[in-house]
Formats: structure tokens, sequence, C-alpha cells
């Protein structure tokens, strides 16, 4: 079995966000050189996070790029990210997930896209509803035309909900024929180049264009609530190293 079937979520366990992961300057000197992703057979795309800012931070360029081409971009994503501090009170969970939806609508906004559909899935617990969310991804692309794209957070991310995602939309693409592309996310914190773990040899380098990196870029600080502290002295849940290293490392699939 590959690492993309058996995940990853032990190396990400490891290695905790406070330590910074793998900089951003060791993935620049490592001189990736992968074949460009040929997007141009596209009709159509679904692009499916396990939380709001996963189809951002992983896919915004590559979204907006699609989009300016003429091709709808539809985002789902399959929590509305509550659990992003453990300790919070029902109350307060309740009331991250309405701001995280709306980060959300103004995130696809600022990327140029429709508004996203949510599916309230227990962040956290997405692994539990992985065949539900299978079953809606395919009702999703039942309505699509034949040859649409399914991308999704990569099913050895490292996260237990990305991967959960990256399985339900596996199997949800062999269901229907679609395309299935996977983005990595938190694999560039806990991996290193040439890293055993990570299926270089399916890896393809979406292509880059600097209008669509530029609203990738403002389409992230839509999520305030994940880069800024919720109260003083408190650190965010996204750390600040995070985006400029995904801006420096570009976008890429596994296909």
């Amino acid at each position: 079995m590959t690492a993309s079937h058996t995940g990853n979520t032990e190396r990400m366990a490891a290695r905790p966000l406070s330590g910074g992961g793998t900089a951003q300057q060791v993935w620049a000197g490592a001189g990736l050189r992968l074949p460009t992703l040929d997007m141009r057979g596209c009709p159509e795309i679904v692009v499916v996070g396990a939380h709001p800012d996963d189809e951002t931070l992983g896919f915004g360029a590559a979204a907006t790029l699609l989009a300016e081409s003429g091709k709808r971009v539809q985002i789902v994503s399959a929590s509305d990210g509550g659990a992003a501090y453990p300790n919070s009170s029902l109350l307060q969970r309740f009331r991250l997930e309405r701001t995280r939806r709306a980060e959300l609508h103004c995130a696809a906004g600022v990327l140029g896209l429709p508004a996203p559909i949510c599916l309230g899935m227990p962040d956290g617990e997405i692994a539990r509803y992985e065949q539900r969310l299978a079953d809606l991804l395919i009702e999703i692309l039942a309505t699509k035309p034949p040859g649409t794209w399914l991308a999704a957070t990569w099913r050895g991310d490292g996260h237990p909900d990305h991967e959960a995602v990256g399985r339900a939309a596996a199997q949800a693409a062999e269901c229907t024929g679609a395309v299935l592309v996977e983005y990595p996310v938190w694999m560039w914190h806990w991996a290193v180049p040439d890293d055993s773990a990570v299926p270089w040899n399916r890896a393809f380098a979406v292509p880059a264009a600097p209008f669509a990196v530029t609203r990738k870029t403002l389409a992230v600080k839509s999520f305030q609530s994940q880069f800024v502290p919720p109260r003083a002295g408190e650190e965010p849940v996204l750390p600040a190293y995070i985006l400029p290293r995904l801006l420096a490392v570009g976008e890429v699939v596994f296909r």
C-alpha cells in the first residue's frame, strides 16, 4: 500500500506546530522539478476540503485560474471547523462555526467563485462520516458534466480529517468517473524533500499566475479566526509561518 492509502497521521502528530516543521527555505532549496498540471481538459471542478480554508490554502490559485478560464468551480466544505479550539464551550463552538462559514463565503467571493456548499459534518470526526461524505460527493458529481474534476485534500496529508476527505473523494471519483486530484496542505509541515511517504512520482505543479497568487493571498486573509489569536496572550490556530511557506512551495497535486 502507498502512503496515500495508509496515512501519515503519526508523522503529523510528531511535528507540533510550535516547532515550525520543515522550513520554507528547505523546500525552496530542494529544487523540486515537477511536471506542470495540464488543466485545459477540465470542464468543471468540485473542490472539497475538510475545513473552511483548506481549499484556499491548498488549491486557491488553481481555483481562480480555472474560474477565470470560464470553468465552474464549486467549493464543498465537509465541516464548519468548529473544533479549532478544543476547550471551547458548545456556544463558543457554534459561534466559531458561524464565523468560519462566513469567512469561507468571503474567500470564495475573493477567488471569483460561487457560494460554497457547507455540509456541516463534525470537525475532528469526519472519518466517522466518511461513507456519508462519499455518498454526498457522488450526488454532487452526478449533476456535473462527464469528465468533471474532483480536487480534495490528499489521503496522506497527516490530518485525520484531511485524510478522511481524501478517501471519500477517491471513492466518489471511482464511482462517477470524475478525475481526482489531491492537494496537500499539512504535508509541507511534516514531510521533507525526497520523503518516501510522498508519492512524488504522481505529483504535478499547478500553473502559477501572479494575479491568481495575489487573489489567493487576499482570500486567505478572510480567515481571520484562524490567523488572529482569539484572546491576548494566546496563539492563533495557524501560525504566521504557514501562509509564507505555502506561497513559497506553490500548489502541487497528486494525480
